[in-house]
């Protein structure tokens, strides 16, 4: 439920207000919602479910590489796909005096390569979290092997997450924009460390691993750390944060914490609902890559045509559904599905024969693996 909510919220923001700020021909909408706080939120959710999937992916057929290459196998072919897709859409659909990616630029987004050099537009703005989620995934399977992936360890890695971005941010904020600094920060995503910090407590705390006035601390620190983070500050008008981008994070992080603590929500809900939710949170990555770009056309070719603005937000809503549905289906899930079955068939069985020839040093030796 909270994932359909998230990505809903990435929409509305997308489709109300930077579609218009982006692309000036767009007309204003009669509702806008200016705070980014949908992607930001399911990189939380993200790294709550990297914490509570990665040491069960160690237990199940083939350990900590498989639980890597699944992530892989699912993020990256329809991430690849998409970007095609989104490149095709501004060269050939979008209307003249947009936006026109060339090869060069595909190629830069392709290897997501664009907090790296100026000069490389996104052809998707949705794109910059998935470099994120990558490292998120590629540092979980390590840390789990590691004196980092538990206790003490852990701890000192969230901590560092939290205050990091926070100290160099001053910093940061005296460097252009061009520099070989801002660039690094950016393409590290040092600006939202924080997001995968809570998400991993909020596992935590399910699982008892934390206590809860640690959590509390560690909570409120996250959500001044993005009040911070989403902060800019003008010489002549001073500090200007988006609190209410803010507060919204805090809420998004307790109703996570209700949901991995507290009891299932699926009680009281239809079983038409349920059906609706599960469907929508199954696509929602897919609907998440397909919608910014493909929908910004959609609403400026809907409104050459006459059609408002309300109905131009509800059409790229729609239009990043059925998109995503989509590309789930046709890309997503059975690429995955052979991704996997290569690795059960080449690596990972490799990596079983080798565990089985180490068998003879005693059981607890397997356990421990």
């Amino acid at each position: 439920m909270l994932r359909c909510v998230f990505v809903l919220l990435v929409m509305l923001y997308h489709s109300t207000f930077i579609g218009p700020l982006v692309y000036h021909d767009i007309l204003p909408k009669n509702y806008t919602f200016p705070h980014q706080v949908g992607a930001s939120l399911l990189l939380v959710l993200s790294a709550y479910f990297v914490a509570a999937t990665v040491r069960g992916g160690r237990a199940r057929q083939g350990g900590t590489g498989r639980w890597w290459w699944g992530k892989i196998a699912r993020l990256m072919p329809a991430f690849l796909v998409a970007t095609v897709n989104a490149w095709l859409f501004l060269r050939y659909l979008a209307p003249d005096g947009w936006y026109l990616p060339g090869k060069r630029d595909l190629l830069a987004n392709l290897v997501m390569a664009w907090h790296w050099d100026a000069s490389w537009g996104f052809v998707d703005g949705s794109y910059w979290t998935i470099p994120l989620q990558l490292m998120a995934f590629c540092l979980a399977a390590v840390m789990w092997r590691s004196p980092l992936g538990r206790g003490v360890g852990l701890r000192v890695v969230l901590w560092f997450a939290l205050l990091f971005p926070a100290l160099q941010w001053h910093y940061l904020a005296g460097q252009e924009p061009g520099s070989v600094y801002a660039f690094t920060v950016n393409g590290l995503g040092i600006f939202r460390w924080h997001l995968f910090a809570v998400g991993v407590a909020v596992w935590m705390v399910s699982t008892g691993r934390l206590r809860r006035g640690h959590f509390a601390v560690i909570a409120l620190i996250a959500v001044a750390e993005h009040a911070l983070q989403t902060s800019v500050v003008d010489p002549t008008t001073g500090w200007d944060t988006d609190w209410t981008a803010a507060g919204l994070i805090g809420l998004g992080v307790a109703a996570m914490t209700a949901a991995a603590c507290g009891p299932d929500w699926d009680g009281p809900m239809p079983s038409w609902l349920r059906r609706a939710v599960t469907w929508l949170a199954g696509i929602s990555y897919g609907v998440f890559l397909v919608h910014q770009t493909v929908g910004y056309v959609v609403m400026r070719r809907l409104q050459q045509i006459g059609v408002g603005p309300t109905l131009q937000t509800l059409a790229m809503i729609l239009t990043g559904v059925l998109a995503g549905w989509f590309l789930t289906r046709v890309v997503e899930r059975p690429v995955h599905r052979r991704l996997m079955t290569w690795w059960d068939a080449g690596p990972g069985r490799y990596g079983r024969v080798g565990a089985v020839g180490g068998a003879g040093q005693g059981p607890s030796n397997a356990t421990r693996s």
